[in-house]
């Protein structure tokens, strides 16, 4: 009998081939290494044959490996061709989006490209700001849909498409200060609030020596020393690594990404907000 393929694992496979890593891609995807590992195996098993040579530090594709991967990306852009033909065969139009900064990095370019490769005539606008900033503006009429962090014990606005833990994380030969140094994005910030809130509790004296609304301004603050900061657990650029443990510093709450639609939205804003929670979905049930 011919094996029955899970897309996921060739959207898996893919972007393993893509990247020649698997700690690179299993956080394009969303995905725990182990995870990925183990999909890439049941790809190889259902198919009896090696996919990567994974005999050097780069993993690199077989022979076989190298032919699949056409007919694999292939049957993906068919997949996605196929749904797109019979859910949305005439969609079309301007959406624009506002997230903040570090999921847009992170886990959205991926799902909007996946979107706009099969929706060509629909065009995205797509700001990244703080989420009260986000809220206001979108309240203004701004946006027709955003995706805001939140904390899962306050008042629910919008659907929940995503839940993570937050973590601290420092240079990869930072020595944790007392009193801690804090790298942090400005006030109204969700993860600054819980990392502050948390430290008092626990009477761990702080102060703040970095402040950047910038993502990339504060990961290189964070590189270069200058202090510690939080992320969440399955967001971590090169460079740095959790540190909540060896450093004895307060457990943090998990953050929650809530996407929140406008009243009367177009068709395309419609089905865009269809593709982006059942994407987010599907990451958070595989990993």
């Amino acid at each position: 009998m011919l094996p029955n393929i899970d897309i996921n694992l060739l959207n898996s496979f893919i972007i393993i081939a893509e990247t020649g890593n698997f700690t690179h891609a299993a956080k394009r995807v969303g995905r725990t290494q182990s995870a990925l590992s183990l999909q890439i195996k049941k790809l190889e098993e259902s198919l009896e044959c090696l996919l990567f040579d994974r005999t050097e530090r780069k993993i690199k594709l077989t022979e076989k490996g190298e032919i699949f991967l056409n007919y694999a990306r292939r049957m993906v852009h068919l997949y996605w061709e196929a749904v797109s033909q019979i859910q949305e065969p005439d969609i079309e139009g301007e959406i624009s989006i506002g997230t903040h900064e570090d999921f847009a990095t992170h886990y959205l370019p991926a799902i909007l490209s996946a979107f706009r490769e099969h929706h060509p005539r629909v065009y995205l606008n797509v700001e990244c700001k703080l989420t009260l900033n986000l809220i206001e503006e979108f309240d203004q009429g701004k946006f027709d849909l955003i995706l805001v962090k939140r904390d899962p014990q306050s008042p629910a606005r919008g659907r929940k498409v995503w839940r993570e833990p937050l973590i601290w994380v420092g240079a990869d030969y930072h020595d944790v200060e007392d009193p801690l140094s804090l790298v942090l994005s400005p006030q109204p910030c969700i993860y600054r609030t819980s990392a502050i809130k948390a430290l008092n509790e626990a009477q761990k004296p702080w102060r703040v020596t970095f402040t950047s609304p910038s993502l990339a301004g504060r990961i290189a603050a964070v590189k270069a020393g200058l202090g510690v900061t939080v992320l969440p657990k399955n967001m971590l650029p090169e460079g740095v690594h959790a540190i909540g443990q060896q450093a004895k510093l307060p457990e943090l709450p998990d953050i929650e990404v809530a996407l929140i639609k406008r009243d009367g939205i177009s068709k395309a804003s419609e089905m865009l907000a269809r593709h982006i929670t059942q994407s987010l979905e599907g990451i958070g049930s595989r990993g």
